[in-house]
C-alpha cells in the first residue's frame, strides 16, 4: 500500500473518490458532505490531498481545506475503498494528511467534524480535543459545504451552534504532551515515595 501526497497524476481516481464518498454518506445517513469531481481535482492539483493506493488501484483519500486566512486547516473526506477496509488505512492516511498539514500550514489550527466514533478515536491518537462549534472557523463558506449533508437542518435551527457531529480541535500552541509528562512525573513520585515509606516501615519491624 503506497500513501502519498496527490498531485495531477492521480485526478483519474477522483470520480471514483466522489462515487466512494457519496456511498458512505448512503450507508450512514448522516454526515459525510457531498463534494464534486472538480472540487477533488483541485486539491489533487494543489497538493491538498493523500490518496492511498495499491499498486494502480484505488484505496483512500483524505484532503485538506484552509479557512480564515490559513488560520484553521480542516482534513476532510476521509475515505477509505470497501476493499480495503478493517486494515487499520484509515489510522495511516489520518496520520499522513496530519502530518502534511502540519508541515504546510505549521501555524493553523486542525480541526475535524465528524459522526464517526472511529474518526473521533484517530483524532483523539493524534492530539485533537473535543470543542463547542464556536471554537472553530467562522467563515460562512466553511459551513456552507455541510449543506449538502441531510442534518444540515439542524444546524440551522440551532444557529450553528451544534449539530450531529462532534468538533475537534489540533491546537499547535498548547502542549498536551508537556502536562501528560508532568502527570507521569507525579505520578512516579508518589509512587517512589510509597515504596520508600513501605520500605522503611517493613525494615523498622
Amino acid at each position: 500500500m503506497n500513501i502519498v501526497i496527490a498531485d495531477k497524476s492521480h485526478t483519474i481516481h477522483a470520480q471514483t473518490i466522489c462515487n466512494a464518498i457519496e456511498a458512505a454518506a448512503q450507508v450512514r445517513g448522516t454526515g459525510i458532505a457531498k463534494r464534486s469531481v472538480d472540487y477533488i481535482i483541485s486539491k489533487m492539483e494543489t497538493n491538498n490531498a493523500v490518496i492511498a493506493l495499491d499498486g494502480d488501484v484505488f484505496a483512500g483519500f483524505c484532503y485538506i481545506e484552509t479557512w480564515s486566512h490559513d488560520k484553521f486547516v480542516a482534513n476532510s473526506g476521509l475515505i477509505v475503498h470497501p476493499n480495503f477496509r478493517n486494515q487499520g488505512l484509515a489510522k495511516k492516511i489520518k496520520k499522513v494528511v496530519f502530518e502534511h498539514s502540519r508541515a504546510k500550514y505549521p501555524l493553523a489550527k486542525i480541526f475535524s467534524i465528524t459522526t464517526g466514533l472511529a474518526v473521533m478515536k484517530l483524532n483523539t491518537d493524534l492530539g485533537y480535543k473535543p470543542v463547542t462549534f464556536s471554537e472553530l472557523t467562522e467563515e460562512p463558506s466553511f459551513w456552507k459545504g455541510c449543506q449538502t449533508c441531510k442534518n444540515y437542518d439542524v444546524l440551522q435551527r440551532t444557529s450553528q451552534s451544534m449539530c450531529l457531529c462532534t468538533g475537534m480541535l489540533f491546537d499547535p500552541n498548547s502542549k498536551p504532551e508537556v502536562a501528560f509528562q508532568k502527570v507521569k512525573d507525579k505520578t512516579f513520585l508518589r509512587l517512589k515515595s510509597i515504596k520508600q515509606s513501605l520500605f522503611l516501615k517493613k525494615h523498622k519491624k
